[in-house]
């Protein structure tokens, strides 16, 4: 039994199943839910029958897609309503969705590409895409229930273990960051004071936070099913409470962990370690943060569209959207007059085959008779627009639409997308694909440049194609996806057999050491209007040179991002999610580890090191010599704090990369 042939279940409905369970039970609640996995199941209308056994069937009966109340549930065994069956089922199945509506969606029941690894499943974090780390103090919490890392074991001394300064090493700037917290607020009157989170919010908070730190504790061998009935009481209790970000997050934990478990292929392990580190940073955060700083921790159960007036939008490119989720269809980027940038989508289940087919279908947006390819290369004059946050362009009833001229990427407004240098293009992206961003933070990914191809260059997985761009600095081009039915392989294929060939690009950054992007788009190489690489395929005899050696991937002087010592911290802190708190105590000693990292200038990354194995091996005894519980609310402070740094670290060195040398710019004059 595959559970996306299962409906979604109600976070409370799997909850309360669990808890309803005897002792007993729940210790056969995780051997029941695989053998469940085993049996067939048949659909009826709103009704799914599983066969428990020859005289055994269960049903969930889901009007709407979903299993709403415990009653839905029903089984035909002698110990129903009591059994494990119930609940089993309930595991077993995909949990009901909690992400954010978008009011102003199109009534074709197509979800949108940009939410609809959510709509699917919620298997991405809540804050996919915002701010950029700038704010890590405040981003790095030390809930009070634990003792804050002690500073005597993380020294000042980035000044006499590496002779980069703080003003030109990123890493070292984000490093003395975090020792030295941010600046102090000035008292705000009484009167003035901004609101804080309600005692419920902060107990539902601290709920989330108990049912992550356990799943830290327990690692994705030991988070059964009933672990993850944990957090989703918690997570609907923190819907109730106000609290959708948070909610969204203890979601996504449990949609990975499920994934985990079954041995999902699309399951990384990074993005559990991200979910969970923005579980537990949101549900300090709540405790903490005030204003501003708690709208944005809260999160917005609607993403409402909001009214932009009249528009005028001048094509950029299309691109396929295809999902783990089995989702496909397009995304095809605009620009206004002023710059900002736009996307319409259809995306519904369907996969690469979808994606193939929609590119050549009118857009829902007013009359326009346009298709996405051709709305791509064309342009729109829309009245009543309705703009969502991150820039969908809603399709309701009071927008009009009508084909306009478009404009060439030289031509005025789409030249100036260009004109920004990339060090700059870079750091605006980052901040939109922040591991921890704000959700409502807004934004683009995307890049904008003028490259110079040089050639192919072999990697560790493989090939990509090496260009150069303003300043001289190298940037590696990667396929934006594999999918042999889609032509992005074949003409990054082709283009890396063109040394020499300039083009003009719009790529997706890639957060590495070292400056890197998928390919999206590119402008002829004949000079004559622009290529889609996902759809339309350049032939040989558009490109000058046929042929090209592939070469090693060259070292850009002061690349220390590409061999830094960081590795050694995030290995540990991505050790911890399968495995558990108990099974990260047992590594021993790690001083040959942190003194190397040291030596590279980053001792606050080698006091976390120290700090998080020290708490997964500390254990205290009573004073019988019996073993105490582990202290798992230190512990994954502990955690948090690595992984929110870590990250921070990352995305300042991926910054910096994007920065010409002068090596860079000797090689390009």
């Amino acid at each position: 039994m595959n559970a996306d042939r299962l409906p979604a279940v109600a976070p409370e409905v799997t909850a309360t199943l669990v808890e309803n369970l005897s002792p007993r039970l729940r210790k056969r609640l995780d051997a029941a839910v695989t053998k469940l996995g085993a049996r067939t199941t048949r659909r009826d209308g709103d009704t799914v029958t599983i066969e428990v056994d020859d005289e055994t069937e269960l049903r969930l009966h889901a009007p709407g897609g979903v299993v709403a109340t415990t009653d839905a549930i029903t089984c035909g065994c002698l110990l129903a309503p009591a059994c494990v069956h119930r609940a089993a089922a309930a595991c077993a199945a995909p949990a009901a969705d909690l992400a954010p509506e978008l009011v102003d969606q199109p009534t074709t029941g197509v979800p949108d590409p940009d939410s609809v690894t959510d709509l699917a499943s919620a298997s991405a974090p809540a804050s996919a895409s915002a701010t950029a780390p700038a704010s890590v103090p405040d981003q790095t919490p030390v809930p009070d229930r634990t003792p804050v890392l002690d500073r005597t074991s993380v020294p000042d001394d980035r000044t006499s273990v590496s002779d980069r300064t703080s003003e030109t090493d990123p890493a070292s700037a984000t490093d003395r960051a975090l020792v030295t917290g941010p600046a102090p607020t000035p008292d705000l009157d009484s009167a003035s004071s901004p609101e804080v989170a309600s005692p419920d919010q902060r107990a539902a908070a601290d709920a989330l936070w108990s049912a992550g730190a356990a799943v830290l504790e327990a690692g994705v061998d030991g988070a059964g099913a009933v672990t993850q009935s944990a957090l989703l009481r918690a997570a609907h209790t923190a819907r109730l409470r106000q609290l959708p970000r948070a909610a969204g997050a203890a979601l996504s934990v449990v949609t990975l962990l499920r994934a985990a478990r079954a041995g999902d292929p699309s399951y990384r392990t990074a993005d559990l370690v991200t979910a969970l580190a923005e579980l537990l940073g949101t549900a300090h955060r709540v405790g903490t943060s005030s204003g501003a700083e708690l709208a944005a921790v809260r999160g917005r159960a609607r993403r409402p569209y909001s009214p932009d007036g009249s528009l005028r939008l001048y094509g950029l490119f299309t691109e396929p959207v295809v999902t783990d989720s089995g989702h496909g269809g397009v995304r095809t980027w605009v620009a206004g007059s002023d710059g900002r940038l736009f996307t319409v989508g259809d995306v519904a289940p369907g996969g690469v085959g979808r994606a193939l087919g929609v590119a050549d279908r009118a857009v829902r947006l007013g009359d326009s008779a346009l298709t996405h390819r051709e709305l791509g290369r064309a342009g729109l004059a829309v009245a009543g627009a309705t703009v969502s946050p991150d820039g969908r362009l809603g399709a309701g009833k009071g927008v009009k639409a009508v084909t306009a001229r478009g404009a060439a990427w030289t031509e005025p407004p789409l030249a100036a997308l260009w004109e920004t240098p990339p060090s700059e293009q870079a750091a605006r992206a980052l901040r939109s694909t922040s591991r921890y961003a704000d959700p409502d933070g807004g934004g683009s990914d995307l890049l904008f440049l003028d490259v110079e191809l040089l050639g192919a260059v072999r990697e560790s997985g493989g090939s990509c194609l090496l260009a150069r761009c303003a300043g001289g600095v190298p940037v590696r081009l990667t396929v934006a996806d594999d999918d042999p039915a889609l032509a992005h392989r074949d003409n990054v294929a082709l283009l890396a057999a063109a040394p020499g060939t300039r083009l003009r690009v719009i790529g997706r950054l890639v957060p590495a050491p070292h400056p890197r992007l998928t390919l999206l788009a590119c402008s002829h190489p004949t000079g004559e209007g622009t290529i889609d690489l996902g759809f339309d395929r350049l032939r040989r005899a558009d490109l000058p040179d046929p042929t090209a050696p592939v070469h090693p991937a060259p070292s850009r002087p002061g690349e220390t991002g590409a061999h830094s010592p960081l590795y050694l911290l995030e290995r540990r802190v991505e050790q911890t999610v399968p495995a558990g708190r108990a099974a990260l105590g047992m590594l021993g000693d790690v001083t040959a580890e942190t003194r190397r990292i040291r030596r590279a200038g980053l001792p606050t990354a080698a006091g976390l090191l120290t700090a998080l194995c020290a708490s997964a091996a500390r254990r205290d005894r009573d004073l019988l010599g019996r073993l105490l519980p582990a202290d798992t609310d230190g512990f994954a402070t502990y955690w948090l704090a690595a992984a929110r740094y870590t990250a921070a670290v990352a995305e300042s060195l991926c910054s910096a990369a994007w920065e010409p040398t002068q090596e860079d710019v000797r090689q390009a004059l």
